[in-house]
């Protein structure tokens, strides 16, 4: 039987940025770090795919200025509360179903993600480029996960009483020039 989602290799084991998405030139190494995390908790999880939830806990875990633009606190711990949950509650009816709202346009070539979670990452990386900048950052790929509202992280958000509407608002203002 073959693995659900690609296992890391060895050199990605050894701080080594993988070959494939997670070490897209596009992305920040601190995004890719995320995406790895995220890939990480999906096997972890058992899930057959890495999805938009999988991909905010990471961020969560892994990125400041997410948290910021999140507004650290109270908020963050129900988030992380939720997030945790997934494996053992919730989130467990994800397991047998693909993150798709049909919403979006289909990325292909990306093995082991949701057709949601591959379209957040071009949408982040597109996100860049109209700031003028060519790598993705986490506040990038936190906007382009909370654009459908058929995600999974926008439903892990509305259960932790975090409307997503403002946190695009949020990230997207965050990389505006302060007075």
């Amino acid at each position: 039987m073959q693995p659900r989602i690609p296992r890391q290799s060895a050199g990605e084991q050894g701080g080594r940025r993988p070959d494939g998405i997670d070490g897209d030139a596009r992305f920040s190494a601190e995004l890719a770090t995320v995406v790895s995390g995220a890939r990480r908790r999906a096997v972890r999880d058992g899930d057959r795919q890495v999805d938009t939830a999988h991909l905010l806990h990471s961020l969560l875990e892994h990125d400041p200025e997410v948290r910021v633009v999140l507004g650290d606190g109270p908020q963050i711990a129900r988030l992380l509360g939720y997030l945790v949950q997934r494996s053992i509650g919730y989130g467990l009816r994800w397991q047998s179903a693909v993150e798709d709202s049909g919403a979006l346009p289909v990325v292909t070539g990306v093995t082991g993600f949701s057709p949601l979670a591959a379209a957040a990452m071009a949408d982040a990386c597109g996100r860049a480029l109209r700031r003028g900048v060519a790598q993705a950052c986490g506040v990038d790929l936190l906007a382009a996960l909370v654009v459908d509202p058929q995600a999974r992280a926008v439903e892990v958000l509305g259960r932790a009483a975090v409307d997503a509407r403002t946190v695009l608002a949020r990230a997207e203002n965050h990389f505006e020039p302060m007075p």
